[in-house]
């Protein structure tokens, strides 16, 4: 339980320190330009469910724009609880929207790599832990909205034996 603990601590902070540490000059930037440039553009929650493990997870990511055409940089950090396993994963995320409008529903596709910290045992806080590099493909749905925030719907699936087979997730991206 301890590992799993200090490895939520230690992406939590990383995730705290990259919101700080973010250009200034991307938060300048105006609603019909966000996502165009690289730099701090939003984060949000996001839930879902897991198949293998068959679990229920929650998490928070990060948008930073892009920094190629059409393609984001999101990371985030994921906690999935259930099937006598829990599972914390930071991964960093990479996405190509495949339209520069904001105000339709719009699809992507992406992969990402992550590290994966497991900890197995009759409540899923046991002393079988583990830590392993994961990665997935990731394909999805998003919506801008009026004030800036978008919507998505997200499927993933996971490539190594350390990652989720499939993991799908809705979240919402706070406009920063």
């Amino acid at each position: 339980m301890r590992r799993i603990l200090t490895a939520t601590l230690l992406a939590l902070t990383l995730v705290a320190l990259t919101l700080v540490l973010a250009p200034d000059a991307a938060r300048a930037d105006t609603e019909s330009n966000a996502g165009s440039k690289i730099g701090f553009r939003g984060w949000g929650p996001r839930l879902g469910v897991t198949i293998n493990p068959d679990q229920f997870h929650i998490g928070a990511h990060m948008d930073f724009g892009n920094f190629a055409r059409h393609v984001r940089f999101q990371p985030n950090v994921e906690v999935g609880f259930g099937d006598n396993l829990t599972l914390v994963t930071a991964n960093a995320d990479v996405a190509y929207r495949f339209s520069e409008k904001w105000d339709v529903w719009t699809p992507y596709l992406g992969g990402g790599l992550g590290l994966v910290f497991a900890s197995a045992g009759d409540d899923g806080l046991g002393k079988d832990t583990s830590t392993d590099f994961g990665a997935g493909i990731l394909a999805g749905i998003d919506k801008g909205l009026s004030n800036g925030d978008r919507f998505f719907l997200e499927a993933k699936v996971g490539l190594p034996d350390a990652s989720p087979d499939v993991m799908l997730t809705v979240g919402w991206t706070f406009y920063h």
